[in-house]
């Protein structure tokens, strides 16, 4: 047991170590750092079924934004939505950390929350931007129209004031 608890450690404190290496190595330049993200992907077992319905649930969310676009409540409301997962990481990471024996292979919930970062809140946050996005291209397609209506209306009062 000691052996197996020594290997997620050292499994964990090398994962730890990618990322934070990505991280200084994103500070001096995008070469380096394409090495690291290759090693962190690398280090996590991507098949197991927790980080594939992990993904499939980002996927389904990004296409539920895309699809309810022009539904500015809906939107606003996933945005509440992604906001408030991003806020509960940290809860997460935590809970995880104890449990993660009952879902995953390895631990990879760290106490500085790297790995709950990088597949929780980041892709929540990239969700987050096409909301706010969609909802900006949303809001200028409007103006366009009340200013086009209002110079329609300024048009037929001064036609109906030469009549």
């Amino acid at each position: 047991m000691e052996e197996a608890q020594a290997a997620v450690a050292a499994h964990l404190d090398q994962v730890s170590g990618l990322v934070q290496a990505l991280s200084a190595e994103l500070r001096r330049g995008i070469g380096p750092a394409a090495d690291s993200l290759r090693a962190f992907v690398r280090a996590v077992d991507w098949t197991e079924p927790w980080l594939l319905c992990l993904m499939a649930f980002h996927a389904i969310l990004l296409l539920t934004a895309v699809g309810f676009r022009k539904n500015a409540n809906f939107q606003f409301f996933l945005l509440f939505l992604a906001y408030s997962g991003v806020y509960l990481a940290e809860k997460i990471n935590s809970y995880m950390g104890k449990h993660w024996r009952n879902i995953a292979s390895r631990n990879y919930f760290d106490r500085a929350g790297v790995f709950i970062s990088v597949v929780w809140s980041g892709p929540l946050i990239f969700i987050s931007m096409v909301i706010v996005v969609s909802s900006l291209i949303t809001l200028c397609r409007m103006m366009v129209k009340w200013k086009r209506a209002e110079l329609r209306h300024r048009a037929q009062l001064a036609r109906d004031k030469k009549d």
